[in-house]
């Protein structure tokens, strides 16, 4: 073989080691998902079975993926990343994690209070479930009427009854973002100040404990986001429906701005290298398949507008109004927050 010819056969090798490369990368989607819920398992294994694009999952929460996104700068391998609070997914906007991108379909589907601002570049980042902020009660030694808004956990009244995760969690930060938003400053820190007198105990746990600590008579009052109380709802364990059956639940403020709305949400990584299998998930999780499967899985409202669900528990909650805030608003509104919570000693 000459010279010339052998040159040729390497190159020709060469280059079909690199397709190959190339469609290996293509069929392979690198996810960091703050997602932590099993029942997610079964909607990235539908993706893989429609499209042939593989999976790999990196777990972690929301504030671990970020600060891995900024450790990993231009060497990260992330191209989606899947977020479960608003104002996460706007800070990592702002710190310029996310790429832009134009969907049509994510942006006839996804109504525009629940994505990033599009500034004729498209949006950073989507929502595709969404969950509200509620109120859970001792029904037997709470009155409905003294906790059907957020401002009443903050009232003498309820002195000695309410139990919370910690203040900083980012789904109490969004909800004090958006009180922050309806009251102005002077009123939420009072507001903040009053929960801290009224606490039956320091803050910890999640939402579910909060849940059972109401129940046992630990406390009497406490905020919970709805899939929490769903799902010892649809519980078959006899301990659970003992919780259930000792609570009730109300939508906080149905008679002026509406029940807190949180969303989990999704956006292409900055660095992504595969950007186009990484917008076709996205588009995936706003499709009817999916949005139902929020909603059957975890328990959460789907977000795009004309999907029908059936989960029992989620029709017991019933038609309720819900605050109209964007989302991005809530997120710019959270460093005030958190400066108020260390002032008032909210931990």
């Amino acid at each position: 073989m000459s010279v010339t010819a052998l040159r040729r056969t390497l190159f020709g090798a060469a280059l079909a080691l690199s397709v190959i490369g190339a469609q290996a990368q293509d069929n392979v989607l690198n996810l960091y998902s703050a997602r932590h819920y099993q029942t997610d398992e079964a909607l990235y294994a539908n993706f893989t079975k429609a499209t042939g694009i593989r999976i790999n999952r990196v777990d972690a929460d929301d504030a671990g993926i970020l600060a891995r996104l900024k450790g990993e700068g231009t060497a990260s391998p992330a191209d989606v990343i899947l977020l479960v609070d608003a104002a996460r997914l706007w800070r990592a906007e702002v710190d310029g994690l996310f790429q832009n991108i134009k969907s049509p379909i994510l942006e006839s589907r996804i109504p525009a209070g629940l994505r990033g601002k599009d500034d004729g570049q498209g949006s950073a980042w989507f929502g595709f479930s969404s969950r509200a902020r509620v109120v859970v009660y001792n029904k037997a030694n709470v009155k409905k009427e003294d906790v059907d808004t957020y401002d009443e956990l903050a009232d003498p009244k309820n002195k000695g009854k309410v139990c919370t995760r910690s203040g900083s969690h980012p789904y109490n930060l969004s909800l004090f973002g958006s009180v922050l938003e309806h009251l102005g400053p002077a009123k939420t820190e009072a507001w903040l100040q009053g929960i801290v007198s009224n606490m039956a105990r320091a803050p910890k746990g999640g939402d579910t404990d909060q849940i059972k600590a109401v129940a046992s008579g630990e406390c009497q009052i406490a905020l919970t986001n709805t899939y929490y109380l769903a799902r010892l709802m649809r519980s078959d364990k006899p301990e659970d429906r003992t919780v259930v059956e000792k609570i009730d639940v109300v939508f906080p403020n149905q008679q002026s701005y509406g029940t807190h709305i949180n969303i989990a949400g999704g956006a292409v990584a900055r660095y992504a290298r595969n950007r186009a299998a990484a917008v076709r998930f996205l588009e995936y999780l706003a499709s009817d398949e999916a949005q139902r499967y929020f909603a059957d899985g975890n328990n959460e409202w789907p977000v795009v507008r004309s999907v029908k669900v059936a989960n029992p528990a989620l029709e017991t909650f019933g038609t309720f109004k819900s605050e109209t805030i964007p989302a991005s608003v809530v997120g710019m509104n959270q460093v005030k927050v958190q400066q108020m919570l260390d002032r008032v000693g909210y931990k």
